[in-house]
């Protein structure tokens, strides 16, 4: 219930609420009055909650199976249409500049204080990216990426493929952390995608007002400060995932009845040839270890 209420509807009633307030004040027809927004009489503003609370609802309901792609939109996987992939392609080269200054500035000599902690600042912000090859155009997808592209593989394991058996293994503490992240990331989202589609009503309501035009800019800033919240959140999810495999890759291992390796060596080997096969590359011909019971409860420990 409570991600149903953060994620889903209440940006779905932030935006209802701004558009309903813009009709009531007649924005789309002529000059606003903006005294008209509120109602005066108790049985209007009921009408007027129960109205944004059920086209809340609706709007939440038909945009739930879209919530990977509207964050996939803005990490910038653009490159299914020609003109947003040359944007893309341009906002990528603009994220490598920043990329190499950042490792300019991380990498520079520290004589003084000030310019160590700029220096380990730099190093900070570089360890949340992922390699200059791989960089996404916007700071979320890389933010996502850098844990995407590493948490597994320090193991042998690739995370794309492995990340949805293992997160099944995780603790409970450890899965009530992750959902809630995971929470605050997609109510971030919605609240940019939001406040981007209410500014845009709103310039469209009130291109002819001037006076109102600072409404449109709060909106701008209000997107702007939730995708920044979504890029903080991003790259706390990063960092739960390392975390997810650092505790139970073994986990995984158990679950797929593989015997757990002796060593570091070993482990990276078992693990590549686990994500070759979840990958569908190959037959790795791994030895089972069903244990004892041969991979079943004993009964006599229920």
């Amino acid at each position: 219930m409570r991600r149903v209420l953060s994620v889903q509807f209440a940006p779905c009633a932030l935006f209802v609420a701004g558009v309903l307030a813009l009709v009531r004040a007649g924005s789309f027809s002529g000059r606003s009055d903006w005294n008209a927004v509120w109602p005066q009489r108790p049985g209007t503003a009921v009408g007027v909650i129960a109205t944004i609370t059920v086209c809340a609802s609706l709007l939440g309901l038909l945009l739930q199976p879209f919530q990977v792609r509207a964050v996939r939109v803005l990490e910038g996987y653009w490159d299914r249409w020609s003109l947003t992939a040359r944007v893309a392609g341009m906002l990528a080269r603009a994220q490598r500049r920043r990329w190499q200054a950042l490792r300019r500035r991380a990498h520079a000599p520290a004589g003084k204080d000030t310019d160590m902690r700029v220096r380990a600042d730099a190093l900070r912000r570089l360890a949340a990216h992922p390699p200059v090859e791989v960089l996404l155009p916007t700071s979320l997808g890389n933010a996502l990426r850098a844990g995407e592209l590493s948490a597994g593989e320090r193991y042998g394991l690739t995370t794309l493929t492995s990340w949805p058996r293992i997160y099944l293994q995780v603790s409970d503490r450890l899965a009530e952390v992750l959902r809630s992240t995971r929470d605050a990331l997609d109510t971030a989202v919605n609240l940019c995608w939001a406040f981007t589609a209410l500014t845009g009503t709103g310039v469209a309501a009130l291109y002819d007002e001037p006076a109102a035009w600072w409404l449109c800019a709060a909106g701008l800033m209000l997107a702007a400060m939730a995708y920044k919240g979504a890029v903080t959140v991003a790259q706390a999810y990063s960092g739960l995932m390392h975390v997810v495999y650092d505790l139970h890759r073994f986990d995984l291992l158990d679950a797929l009845h593989h015997p757990l390796p002796p060593d570091e060596a070993s482990e990276a080997a078992v693990f590549t040839d686990v994500s070759d096969r979840f990958a569908g590359r190959g037959r790795p011909s791994r030895p089972y270890d069903h244990g004892p019971t041969g991979g079943r409860d004993d009964p006599t420990e229920r």
